[in-house]
């Protein structure tokens, strides 16, 4: 017994003297270094002192670290907590492009493809001659392959008929691209009106809305591409995302501007330990 006694007696003024406790380890790196789960049954509380309990917080808040050297501290979050089986935004890429393209414009002839495909590669002309809007570009990662990706794209077309008096029109289409391969497409018309007030000029608004269904887990390069299908003249000038260049300065490359947003929507899923 006395045995017994003096061995609990050398362990506590270890424990004294080097000021940490190791739990499933026996070389502690903090004051306390747990290695292994751990189960709490009551509530956790942060910030006491020698002469004051710490605070526990309130029902609902989360524990926010302050740094190194710092006591967490709760806080309260105005974000919903998903149920698995739910689907919970993730993220959100926003970008927009005043450059928009102008080499579409007179003297260029549509390419005559009036038809595209889910999965057409966007390098091979025989399914369309396609220009990127560089600015447009968005790379992120997919974690989780049951998911929904949503797509808005909004640009502004603008054309110019050689004859303010004579109504020409122009056939085009825009498109989203993911790692080079189309997922969504919309073709389009934009057509001068008989009206020498105008000097031949016509402003368009364009958008292309789409959701994309189990995206896989990886990289993902988004990219929206345009191109012309054809013109009833060809000294029609036209441009997209931007004003024309004999444009009468009613509009410009900010009002005309390229915008992109994509949404990324992921089904809520939760382990089990």
């Amino acid at each position: 017994m006395k045995k017994i006694i003096y061995s609990c007696v050398v362990g506590f003024l270890s424990f004294q003297a080097n000021a940490q406790v190791g739990i499933g380890t026996t070389k502690p790196k903090s004051t306390l270094d747990v290695n292994g789960k751990t189960t709490l049954r009551r509530e956790l509380r942060v910030g006491g002192t020698s002469t004051q309990v710490g605070n526990a917080g309130l029902n609902g808040q989360v524990l926010v670290s302050q740094g190194e050297g710092k006591s967490p501290v709760w806080k309260s979050l105005n974000v919903p907590f998903m149920e698995e089986g739910q689907y919970k935004l993730i993220n959100s890429y926003l970008s927009s492009d005043q450059v928009g393209i102008t080499g579409l414009s007179n003297s260029v002839q549509g390419d005559g493809i009036s038809k595209n495909s889910v999965g057409d590669d966007i390098n091979d002309t025989s399914k369309g001659k396609w220009v990127k809007i560089d600015g447009l570009k968005n790379t992120f990662t997919i974690k989780n392959g049951k998911n929904r990706l949503t797509y808005q794209f909004q640009t502004g077309i603008e054309m110019k008929a050689p004859q303010s008096t004579t109504s020409e029109n122009v056939r085009f289409a825009c498109a989203v691209f993911r790692n080079d391969r189309l997922v969504a497409v919309r073709p389009d018309r934009v057509a001068s009106t008989n009206n020498s007030g105008k000097s031949g000029i016509q402003d368009y608004i364009f958008t292309l809305n789409y959701t994309e269904l189990n995206v896989p887990v990886g990289v993902q390069n988004l990219e929206i591409a345009c191109r012309k299908i054809s013109t009833s003249n060809l000294s029609s000038q036209f441009a997209i995302g931007r004003d024309v260049q004999s444009s009468n300065g009613a509009s410009n490359a900010f009002t005309l501007e390229s915008n992109m947003k994509i949404d990324v929507i992921e089904y809520v899923t939760y382990k089990s330990n």
